[in-house]
């Protein structure tokens, strides 16, 4: 068995970050040059460099580049964020869509898309000033706050207590999802239902934006934290005599994970299993002991960006029809056995 290596940055690391990167980029390139209408690549590099025709134009920037743009930043908010939840809890099952996280936001962002709607009645208007992007971040955060309480053990997070908890919660916020579901408009309902199956379909610069603005500042805090997170691995004990404040680092990257799991299932729904799937495999293949937050990020643009490149094409490829899937119906075929996976390896670990 491959012997974990130190948590600092290493050429292997490095290596992959670069390699994650350059295979994300060119998947994003083939997704913007196929759909209904077929472009050629060379003309897709040509119109984002400044040129092309105007029709290109159009289809390349208007139509598609919001989407792929969308999806990346998805991809690395999901995956850093659920990086930081493993690494605090010390427990890969710990993602924002298993312990609640994700399920707090999309709480929160379809009180606003059902309760902003027709059928919102008094607090119609107070909902629609909020915003689905900040009830999103005020839903992911309650949600880890109570979890988070709840998971305390004699003063110290306990990591099994986390995923149990989670699961707990998100199921509750599941039930208030659904009940708002039920009492809400039909339309309105019907927009919230396609949106929670985690989709980057007709999404526009106003989705990206939101996501773009939170991976730019908090992706490079994160990184600020490396050496902290790698002491946090050792045990809280540890951690604490290697001179870390170990309760404010907490709070500090919880509310960074939490803030990006919001963030970007207000920008394209609860995807699921990005944040577990991502930084397992990058630790696994960086031989760390902890998911390294770079690596994981180009891995889990790479995911959603290839995930979404299957489900808007898979079906006409395989000439079942001029169908379009939710990408979360992709990423969730994906990462379904990889988490029956991870628990069968603890259960044999006990």
């Amino acid at each position: 068995m491959l012997k974990p290596r130190p948590s600092s940055v290493n050429s292997r690391t490095i290596v992959l970050s670069v390699v994650f990167a350059a295979l994300a980029i060119a998947i994003a390139l083939i997704s913007l040059s196929v759909g209904t209408t077929k472009l050629p690549i060379a003309d897709v590099v040509d119109v984002l460099l400044g040129g092309g025709r105007r029709g290109t134009r159009l289809v390349v920037l208007e139509l598609r580049l919001p989407r792929v743009a969308t999806g990346l930043l998805v991809g690395i908010a999901f995956a850093v964020s659920g990086a930081v939840l493993q690494t605090l809890s010390r427990n890969p099952l710990a993602s924002p869509d298993i312990v609640g996280v994700n399920s707090g936001a999309s709480a929160g962002a379809v009180a606003v898309i059902v309760l902003a709607g027709t059928g919102g009645g008094n607090i119609s208007g107070a909902a629609a000033k909020v915003g689905i992007p900040l009830a999103a971040v005020l839903g992911g955060l309650i949600a880890t706050l109570i979890v988070g309480a709840l998971s305390v053990r004699r003063g110290v997070v306990d990591g099994g207590r986390v995923v149990l908890i989670g699961v707990g919660i998100a199921a509750a916020a599941n039930s208030l999802v659904a009940w708002m579901l039920v009492i809400g408009d039909v339309n309105d309902a019907g927009r919230a239902a396609a949106w929670l199956a985690g989709s980057l379909n007709a999404r526009a610069w106003s989705d990206a934006i939101p996501v773009l603005i939170a991976v730019v500042l908090l992706l490079p805090v994160a990184m600020m934290f490396n050496r902290d997170l790698s002491a946090l691995v050792l045990g809280d004990d540890v951690a604490s005599s290697l001179g870390v404040r170990v309760a404010r680092i907490r709070i500090a990257l919880l509310i960074i994970a939490t803030v990006l799991a919001a963030m970007a299932t207000a920008g394209a729904g609860p995807i699921a299993f990005v944040a577990l799937v991502a930084p397992q495999i990058a630790q696994r293949l960086t031989r760390m002991e902890r998911p390294p937050l770079l690596t994981t990020a180009m891995l889990g643009a790479l995911f959603v960006v290839l995930a979404d490149l299957l489900a808007r094409n898979g079906l006409q490829w395989l000439r079942v029809g001029p169908y379009e899937l939710p990408v979360g119906v992709v990423t969730a075929a994906c990462g379904a056995p990889y988490l029956l996976h991870l628990i069968g390896r603890r259960q044999k670990g006990r």
